[in-house]
């Protein structure tokens, strides 16, 4: 099949197609490289473009079987300092990439969707039927452009999958593409610099929380894991799949603590960190139920902890030795 890959060049995106390619698929990138990268282009077709262009959007639809929506901004805490920014991205110009699929022939929808809309989960694990109740612009517009996809879906025929995933980590096996923001606000790769020197001791946000050791919980879930999810999703609607929507994550939380221990072990290094204030808003835990993903699409992830870190871990040597420039 042709898919058509917004955001391909970006972090999730880029692992997407690649996992595409690697089941046989062709792989067509949408970006407008705001925040994506061209170096995780190449070998593919890229249009640089904007969802939001119409005319660039019907050329680029033009023999696509399918579409994987990953443009998105994407930050937590600037959604909520800049909350415009992000629905004019994730709603209105999401919006304007829905009505050029309509005007298509394309009618398969994989979304790139989030944790961030269920808030604060009442109980663990989380659950597709968890109430969701996002407390910051970024999950309220993924929460948004969920329920659109759903009214298509009855009005219009476009049948989708959205993908609710936890926190992606870890890099490419192949050591060609990783995690590359900026700037960079996720855990493991402040973690990763901070053992290396490259970065400020790490920023731990509380450590009386009401978990076992005082310290957040996460699911980390490596990120060609969620691009081979997405491939299976992409099997799925093909066979006639309805549309729905699905966790995907371990099912496993890490602490703070423990992740920091797991990035000592794996990278041989102290992690140097301070504690701080806990983050308004901040769930204490937040961890996957993905048995959903695993029954409807047979997904389970493949990489552990470790494995992911190590991922990781190779890819921010390989940034600091020089070896992958922009």
């Amino acid at each position: 099949m042709r898919v058509l890959v917004t955001g391909g060049s970006g972090y999730v995106g880029s692992h997407a197609v690649r996992e595409l390619s690697a089941a046989g698929h062709e792989a067509v990138i949408y970006d407008n490289l705001s925040t994506g990268h061209r170096r995780f282009s190449e070998g593919y077709r890229l249009i640089e473009a904007d969802i939001a262009d119409g005319a660039a959007l019907a050329g680029a639809l033009e023999g696509c079987d399918a579409v994987m929506h990953f443009a998105a901004s994407a930050y937590v805490g600037e959604s909520v300092e800049n909350p415009r920014k992000y629905f004019r991205n994730n709603v209105e110009s999401a919006l304007k990439l829905l009505d050029g699929v309509l005007a298509s022939r394309t009618r398969l929808f994989i979304f790139s969707s989030t944790c961030a809309t269920y808030g604060i989960p009442r109980t663990l694990p989380i659950t597709e039927t968890s109430r969701r109740e996002p407390i910051n612009p970024y999950g309220a517009t993924k929460m948004f452009f969920e329920q659109a996809l759903a009214a298509y879906s009855v009005s219009h025929g476009l049948r989708s999958v959205s993908l609710r995933y936890f926190n992606a980590a870890g890099a490419h096996p192949g050591g060609a593409i990783g995690e590359l923001h900026e700037p960079e606000t996720h855990l493991i790769p402040l973690a990763l610099k901070a053992a290396l020197g490259t970065a400020p001791a790490l920023k731990v946000y509380g450590k009386d929380l009401k978990t076992e050791d005082g310290t957040c919980i996460r699911d980390y879930v490596h990120v060609s894991d969620l691009g081979r999810a997405h491939v299976l999703a992409l099997d799925y609607l093909a066979q006639g799949g309805a549309t729905t929507a699905m966790n995907l994550g371990t099912g496993e939380g890490t602490s703070v603590a423990q992740l920091i221990a797991a990035v000592e072990r794996v990278s041989g290094r102290s992690v140097p960190h301070t504690y701080v204030e806990p983050r308004a808003g901040d769930p204490p835990a937040l961890f996957a139920d993905a048995a959903r993903a695993r029954s409807v699409l047979g997904w389970r992830p493949r990489f552990d902890l470790l494995e992911t870190l190590r991922t990781a871990w190779n890819w921010e040597l390989k940034l600091q030795a020089g070896g992958y420039r922009i």
